[in-house]
């Protein structure tokens, strides 16, 4: 950071509660590699005896990867967790929000948190949306959660001012699959315009909001199309079924895509954050440029 290298944040859950073991450790040393291959430095993000840590070393992501009960912090945890000296994964507004204070620019992730479906209902919508309407950090992204309400999504993050760009597609993607049929009104084509885009946001001043830059996943990394609806269908009349709702709904609907897809789901889940991963480093590399 002194040094005015190009770093990019990563987050822990994917770790801690994405993946079993020891497969999320392989992938935590994988996404790091990817970003050290592409000339930046990886600050994986977590929480540790009430300690943000801002970037892990090699005994801090074992335990990460091993440690029972970890929590798993969003932004309203963290003090709570550094009063009671807790240790943690961070989520996507846990690892903004540190980023941001630590002065780190880019975020790579899977997919965001978004407006829960049947929202209308019981008013069920991620933390992720509140905190990058005010935090300056740029975050790539395969999209949002296809079990969400992709449309009230988009209309709530434009309400709250943030700046979504498609990278070189017309559409926002669908987090397991290449689109989700929804247009956006941005579309760019390298990293270099990323950066651009992170500059105006400085120049002009104003709301300390985010930028997304949506990077689908590949169409022959996606999940098949078909195969996607008719699970998440089948995950959804379950869900209804034994009345799962609040923060238990999007472990059980994910849960049910990864069994009820052979695995696949979890495929392209990795196959985007890959992709986002290193187009977030070639981000950080032009931000770095003056």
């Amino acid at each position: 950071m002194a040094d005015g290298a190009p770093v990019v944040a990563l987050e822990s859950t994917i770790i801690s509660h994405g993946l079993p073991q020891p497969r999320n450790l392989e992938v935590a040393r994988e996404l790091e590699g990817i970003v050290r291959a592409a000339g930046a430095v990886p600050a994986t993000i977590a929480v540790l005896d009430g300690v943000p840590r801002i970037g892990l070393d090699e005994a801090e992501l074992e335990r990460v990867a091993t440690e029972p009960g970890l929590r798993k912090l969003g932004q309203r945890d963290l003090p709570v967790a550094a009063a009671l000296k807790a240790s943690g994964a961070t989520t996507v507004s846990a690892t903004s929000f540190l980023a941001a204070r630590a002065g780190i620019r880019i975020f790579a992730t899977g997919g965001l948190g978004g407006v829960h479906r049947g929202w209308a209902e019981d008013q069920d919508e991620s933390a992720d949306l509140d905190t990058l309407a005010r935090t300056r950090i740029t975050i790539v992204c395969a999209g949002v959660k296809s079990i969400l309400d992709v449309p009230a999504t988009l209309q709530r993050l434009e309400t709250r001012g943030v700046t979504v760009a498609g990278y070189r597609t017309d559409t926002f993607p669908g987090f397991y699959l290449h689109s989700s049929g929804q247009p956006i009104d941005w579309r760019i084509e390298s990293p270099a315009e990323a950066a651009a885009i992170m500059r105006g946001q400085d120049a002009l001043g104003g709301q300390e909001s985010a930028l997304i830059v949506a990077n689908p996943v590949p169409e022959d990394r996606q999940l098949d199309p078909e195969l996607h609806d008719r699970v998440l269908a089948a995950a959804l009349a379950a869900a209804e079924r034994e009345g799962v709702k609040g923060q238990a709904i999007t472990p059980f609907l994910l849960g049910y895509l990864v069994d009820g897809t052979g695995g696949a789901s979890l495929e392209a889940n990795l196959a985007a954050v890959r992709g986002n991963t290193a187009l977030a480093a070639q981000i950080a590399l032009a931000w770095a440029r003056p």
